[in-house]
């Protein structure tokens, strides 16, 4: 994790934001969009969960553990919007361009639409702690603070995450074999 810094005064407050900003935004964006799946609401997921934080910069003393808080952050905007009525409607059609330019190779693109619709197919808390546990590569322990649950409960939401994928991924990968494309 980068050193930041207190400075004093409201122009080093503001500096050593922007500094993790620029470091950060990137990664924090990218585990919102596996949340969410959605590239336009990953960006809005981001942007509110750094402005929450930019809230409360001046009050965090612990500049070390930041990556851990601003996930605690990411997670609960990403539940809250999908507590909201408006957000129960889902569209039709994924963009699946972003998620396709970041492919390494055109083999991976067919692959990376798989797992991303597997994905999808879990349940937001499970698929919560999944993201949290092998995207953000966090520790149970650390899973379980950033959402407030027992160590216990992680491991049994990983458990049973990883039975949901491999049954979305399952039936992901009879679909496509029955549409004539190859895994």
């Amino acid at each position: 994790m980068m050193g930041f810094l207190r400075r004093g005064g409201r122009r080093g407050h503001d500096e050593d934001f922007v500094a993790y900003y620029a470091a950060r935004a990137g990664h924090l964006r990218n585990t919102a969009y596996l949340l969410c799946g959605d590239w336009h609401l990953a960006e809005d997921l981001t942007q509110t969960a750094f402005t929450n934080l930019y809230r409360a910069w001046g009050r965090i003393d612990h500049h070390d553990v930041l990556d851990q808080y601003a996930r605690r952050v990411l997670l609960r905007a990403f539940l809250d919007e999908r507590r909201r009525p408006w957000r129960r409607e889902h569209p039709t059609v994924p963009d699946d361009a972003a998620l396709d330019s970041v492919a390494v190779g055109e083999d991976h693109l067919e692959n990376r639409q798989v797992l991303k619709t597997a994905l999808l197919r879990v349940p937001k808390r499970r698929r919560a702690v999944l993201v949290l546990r092998f995207w953000a590569d966090l520790s149970v322990e650390q899973v379980a603070e950033i959402l407030g649950c027992s160590t216990g409960t992680v491991k049994s939401q990983t458990s049973r995450g990883l039975d949901d994928l491999r049954n979305a991924l399952g039936g992901a990968l009879h679909d496509l074999k029955t549409s004539g494309g190859q895994p």
